[in-house]
């Protein structure tokens, strides 16, 4: 390492930063060190490398038994990222995301070593376990709306569902009926404050939230009653799979979509192109928030967080099909 650093007219640290996949490097710096990097035919020992710093090259990752495709998604970003940055992780889950569960887990990595943790908190009772959670363990969540004593990363649920709302308005709905996710989850009730808060700015009715899941079932059995409604013009659903379940009921019901109702969903799941119609809907970028998050882990272990990224990750809207014009 020396040597590339000697070659590249860096220091040994800056060296270090890039082979870490630091965010702080510049780029025509880290250009630099990777040809010297290459001209050197340098490998990084990774065994080495975690004894040198006195902690292992090894994330733990705490999350919970789901197939949900959110949660799925941010811990791939996070093993991606982490891989990068030349790092294994340690996945435990949970059935239950509660402060006895989330402090057994965090034991448990601890005693395997892990240099720090990362918490898929996606639930209100897995932000409140980790509060005032003694563990001495460097740690950072993955908690939509923030508001944690511990570094979080998230995807500004808030702004997307405004995306959403704000679309179908501008096709010409007069307001947007919500089905919202489980009351117990912190991007649902996001979701919901940003289609509130979408509304009222534009000076529209806010219709009564419809509380449903995340589920096909959920949008199925609530597009039921909605095909029945005149008013109900214009539809967000709180997640892609809820829309799945509700484009189906409305085709059953003879109505036509977006001829007669505009449904937007939210998560961009990789079929969501692919329904009938395809679906238009909130995209959300989870390896940037595995980025963000194994690079704010990594400036809590060289003892200064300042230079993290922790500003909320921004959604996009993608337009498909299942959105059009008021009729």
């Amino acid at each position: 390492m020396s040597d590339v650093a000697r070659l590249a007219g860096v220091s040994h640290q800056t060296v270090s930063r890039v082979l870490n996949n630091h965010p702080s490097v510049r780029q025509e710096t880290r250009e630099r060190v990777l040809r010297a990097v290459h001209q050197l035919n340098y490998r990084p020992n990774a065994l080495a490398r975690g004894l040198a710093a006195r902690r292992s090259k090894v994330i733990g990752v705490v999350s919970f038994d789901t197939i949900l495709y959110g949660p799925a998604a941010t811990l791939l970003g996070i093993e991606r990222a982490a891989r990068a940055a030349g790092y294994g992780i340690n996945i435990v889950t949970l059935e239950r995301l509660d402060r006895s569960g989330v402090a057994a887990a965090i034991d448990a990595l601890s005693e395997q070593s892990v240099a720090g943790v990362v918490l898929i908190a996606p639930m209100v009772s897995a932000a409140v376990a980790m509060h005032g959670l003694p563990t001495g363990v460097p740690a950072v969540l993955v908690e939509p709306g923030g508001g944690s004593e511990l570094p979080s990363v998230s995807v500004d649920q808030v702004a997307g569902a405004r995306l959403a709302v704000e679309h179908l308005l501008a096709l010409g709905h007069e307001t947007v009926v919500h089905i919202t996710g489980p009351r117990d989850w912190l991007e649902a009730r996001d979701r919901l404050e940003g289609w509130r808060l979408a509304l009222e700015t534009a000076g529209r009715r806010v219709p009564p939230a419809i509380t449903g899941d995340w589920s096909p079932r959920a949008g199925y059995e609530i597009g039921q009653s909605l095909a029945e409604r005149r008013d109900a013009t214009a539809i967000f659903c709180a997640n892609d799979h809820q829309a799945l379940g509700l484009l189906r009921a409305l085709h059953q019901r003879g109505v036509r979509v977006p001829e007669d109702v505009s449904v937007v969903g939210f998560d961009d799941i990789p079929e969501a192109e692919y329904f009938t119609p395809p679906l238009t809907t909130v995209r959300q970028d989870f390896d940037e928030v595995g980025r963000r998050c194994v690079a704010a882990l990594l400036d809590l272990l060289d003892g200064s967080a300042e230079g993290a990224n922790l500003s909320p990750v921004e959604p996009t809207l993608v337009v498909r099909a299942s959105s059009g014009g008021a009729g």
